[in-house]
């Protein structure tokens, strides 16, 4: 087994150093982004406020103390998940208010994040304390920084509804986002999701399957999205762990759609100039003048 370095020994020594002469003030909720697959992952600052705060609240308390186990901390934890946020939230404030300070973390990954914690950030915020994020891993932003799609405009969708018409109405509106497209999904659910990304989205599409980030059995595949749903079915291992689906951006001509403005303009021909019709195929379409003059020539032309 090979030992560290010398020089990185000195570094994380440096690095404690360095650390234990920032400030973590009082009465404060501190956000903190725990591994989602390597423990290693976890930053130092994420281990100094963990072991500084006077309690963590934690997405499942049975995932958080095998977590605090192995960092070797007993910090106490409680209960903060989706079906208590609220009464959580309230208990928060209070002990900020004596000037403690509290961890928020979830199972894996930032909070907050398709995870507990929104509804306890807000209501600390509106209650006039400090919200501090510890930044570290997030699975979404990981797994695009190696998919090698559009990185300057994103949109997180997260996990898709359930529901089949759900599924579809919001798929509907994504159809033509010029943004990669970030979706998290379950094992038992991928399947049924990539279908219905098929479905709704331009099957020529890339996609990126990033699954079991940084775990054991991390795995990331690219394909076009009408290839999606075989290869998750080539092989039992292909549909395990937890996954990030990236879908390419949306590619929209900026040249307008004149179908509509071509059945207005042959009306509008039959009793009016060629001007005449433009200027008012420009006033129903909103489309402009100049564009329409031109297609109602090449229309008149190709009708004689």
């Amino acid at each position: 087994m090979s030992t560290p370095s010398s020089s990185l020994l000195t570094s994380l020594v440096q690095l404690t150093s360095d650390l234990e002469q920032q400030r973590f003030p009082e009465s404060a909720l501190y956000v903190v982004a725990t591994p989602i697959g390597n423990i290693a992952d976890v930053s130092l600052r994420a281990l100094k406020v963990l072991s500084l705060v006077d309690a963590i609240a934690c997405e499942d308390t049975r995932n958080t103390g095998l977590l605090m186990s192995r960092l070797g901390l007993s910090t106490p934890l409680f209960s903060a998940h989706q079906h208590n946020e609220r009464e959580s939230a309230e208990k928060i404030i209070v002990r900020l208010r004596k000037g403690e300070r509290i961890a928020l973390v979830s199972d894996a990954g930032t909070p907050a994040i398709s995870d507990p914690g929104t509804r306890i950030v807000d209501a600390v915020i509106d209650a006039g304390l400090s919200v501090i994020p510890i930044a570290g891993a997030c699975a979404g932003i990981a797994a695009l920084s190696a998919s090698g799609l559009m990185t300057d405009e994103f949109y997180f969708v997260g996990f898709l509804p359930s529901k089949t018409s759900q599924r579809a109405q919001l798929l509907s509106r994504l159809t033509s986002t010029r943004a990669t497209l970030i979706f998290y999904e379950a094992p038992h659910r991928i399947l049924e999701s990539a279908q219905a990304l098929a479905n709704a989205l331009d099957g020529t599409r890339r996609v990126v399957v990033a699954r079991e980030i940084s775990k054991l059995f991390e795995q990331i595949h690219r394909c076009q999205l009408s290839e999606l749903h075989d290869w998750l079915a080539q092989a039992p291992e292909h549909q395990k762990g937890e996954f990030v689906l990236l879908v390419e951006a949306a590619v929209v001509s900026d040249e307008p759609d004149l179908s509509e403005a071509a059945r207005v303009l042959t009306i509008l021909l039959e009793g009016n100039s060629v001007s005449q019709a433009a200027a008012l195929a420009a006033r129903i379409t909103g489309l402009k003048k100049n564009a329409l003059y031109d297609l109602a020539l090449k229309m008149q032309t190709n009708d004689e």
